[in-house]
């Protein structure tokens, strides 16, 4: 199989679009849309499903994206093909939870832009962006997971402490007895905490769930119950007196963020400079 035609499929997977995977790999429309054809031709099926707004994968298009990206990244990362080092890096298309995506790695991302670079970015749970990564949809993956197997390269990123605060008038209740803010049903930062601090499961239900850390915050402010959530998420509220912590310890439980990659793919400039970038802003969170 042609590598230059897995290449050329490999930028449409990504970009989602015939137009801009041209942009991307110095080429015209017609001269990415021959090369797709010629590569379906050969499978026998289709790789894409042609749309109004770009093309959809197939099937057949997503496992060939998750079996052929991360090899192909690696050869073009030992080769240097298909970099032109005198022009402006490539997207970089990132990963990883919404709350500390916003907070911390956009922010120490965003002085890339007058470099040259395009940042997009994908918001979501640990399992989809990793899958994404190991499919050749993201470039960069932050999870709360460190990923296991050969596909990805993982370097931890951050230890953030996680704290159990409350509005002022629930301060003097036992906190089995403080209705919980959450989110998701199973309760994950709750049950986590109550493991790590009690030896012991929660044992009151959510109240309120809500898939956004920000938003349980305002809930926690606004006296619906208490919510485990990281200090840097709270800690101008804590300041301003809007939440008091329910808990104090010397070593509170701590969550770490891996900062992840395909295997090989350290070798392209860009995707290494971004890297760099976001291990040294860490050093100073």
């Amino acid at each position: 199989m042609d590598l230059m035609l897995l290449r050329t499929f490999v930028a449409v997977h990504r970009a989602g679009s015939l137009t801009r995977a041209a942009t991307h790999l110095g080429l015209s429309q017609p001269a990415v849309t021959a090369q797709i054809r010629s590569l379906e031709r050969q499978l026998g099926k289709p790789l894409f499903v042609r749309g109004a707004r770009g093309v959809t994968p197939t099937t057949l298009g997503d496992e060939l994206a998750h079996k052929a990206a991360p090899h192909l990244d690696a050869l073009l990362s030992i080769t240097g093909a298909g970099r032109d080092e005198q022009g402006p890096p490539s997207s970089l298309h990132l990963a990883g939870p919404p709350e500390f995506v916003s907070e911390r790695v956009l922010p120490a991302l965003a002085p890339l832009v007058a470099e040259g670079y395009a940042l997009r970015t994908w918001l979501g749970r640990d399992e989809e962006a990793l899958a994404g990564l190991a499919a050749g949809h993201h470039d960069l993956a932050v999870t709360a997971t460190r990923p296991h197997g050969r596909t990805f390269s993982a370097t931890p990123l951050w230890d953030e402490e996680q704290l159990l605060v409350a509005a002022e008038p629930w301060a003097g209740f036992p906190v089995d007895e403080v209705p919980v803010v959450e989110v998701h049903e199973s309760l994950p930062f709750v049950r986590r905490y109550w493991a790590e601090v009690y030896d012991t499961k929660p044992t009151a239900p959510g109240a309120i769930v809500v898939p956004d850390l920000r938003a349980a915050l305002r809930c926690a402010i606004a006296g619906a119950g208490l919510a485990v959530l990281p200090r840097y998420l709270c800690a101008q509220a804590l300041a301003q007196g809007e939440v008091v912590a329910m808990e104090r310890h010397p070593e509170p439980p701590l969550r770490t963020y891996f900062l992840s990659v395909r295997a090989g793919t350290l070798g392209q400039p860009h995707l290494a400079r971004a890297h760099e970038q976001l291990l040294t802003a860490a050093t100073e969170w």
